[in-house]
């Protein structure tokens, strides 16, 4: 079995950015590229001159069931014809040279290209050779830079993680998940008044063993046993078993004492 035997059910998600590979030298880095469009929702590609001519077998078995982005890649002959249908052109370029245009994040181009395609506009992101990046020429057909935040130090990426990097962002950029959420699995998290029940259940078993003697400490004490709780999400079944663990805890030194 091939790898064009074997494609993902994907497809044009919405009025999603072109990705257009500007004279890409490797097939296999173009099967890379459709795989990484495919994470982030991607699905229309243009090749701008293909080194070794288009298509390239070994293409398919790079883009990891990514099949239908590369059996509907478009070839162009020069970045005028690629980009003609288009209304805004982002394109990357890690070294600016000379150019006055806008150079936006990823994240803020990808920002950008959501409020143009929401009003029904074309847009497309364009990528370099994987040895010198786009030329002077090139970049000319685009109405803004993309330049990554990088490690200056060490601010090399081929051209799958490029491409990768923006696909991430675009997708990222209407994502309604949460940036941050608990898996609680089967059960939740607890509310304040199973917390309260708790913490009296707690503070009883603190007295009675004698950890709360000191009068004076007492009222510090209990605030700092409560801001520990408090400031978690804690769940209900955890609070379930430190229940279970006072009790034992308190069964056990009543049996020591004999009562």
């Amino acid at each position: 079995m091939t790898g064009r035997d074997a494609g993902a059910d994907i497809g044009p998600i919405g009025n999603s950015p072109v990705v257009i590979l500007v004279r890409p030298q490797l097939a296999d880095n173009i099967g890379s590229v459709a795989r990484c469009m495919a994470n982030g929702g991607l699905f229309h590609l243009r090749l701008v001159a293909p080194r070794d001519g288009w298509p390239q077998e070994r293409a398919w078995r790079m883009a990891s069931g990514a099949d239908r982005i590369l059996e509907a890649a478009e070839v162009f002959e020069t970045v005028a014809e690629a980009v003609a249908d288009l209304h805004h052109v982002a394109a990357t370029c890690p070294r600016p040279r000379h150019i006055i245009k806008p150079i936006l994040t990823a994240r803020g181009a990808a920002a950008e290209l959501r409020a143009a395609t929401v009003t029904g506009l074309r847009t497309g992101i364009l990528f370099g050779p994987e040895r010198a990046g786009l030329e002077n020429d090139d970049m000319a057909h685009a109405d803004m830079l993309v330049r990554y935040p990088l490690n200056p130090a060490f601010m090399s990426l081929n051209l799958a993680q490029a491409v990768m990097v923006m696909a991430y962002e675009w997708w990222m950029a209407d994502e309604p998940s949460s940036p941050r959420e608990l898996m609680t699995n089967e059960t939740r998290v607890a509310t304040k008044g199973e917390l309260e029940n708790f913490l009296g259940h707690l503070v009883r078993e603190l007295d009675d063993c004698g950890f709360l003697r000191n009068e004076q400490k007492r009222p510090g004490m209990v605030r700092n046993v409560r801001h520990l709780f408090q400031r978690g999400e804690v769940t209900e079944q955890e609070l379930r078993t430190l229940h279970g663990m006072i009790t034992e805890l308190s069964r056990g030194r009543h049996a020591k004492r004999g009562t």
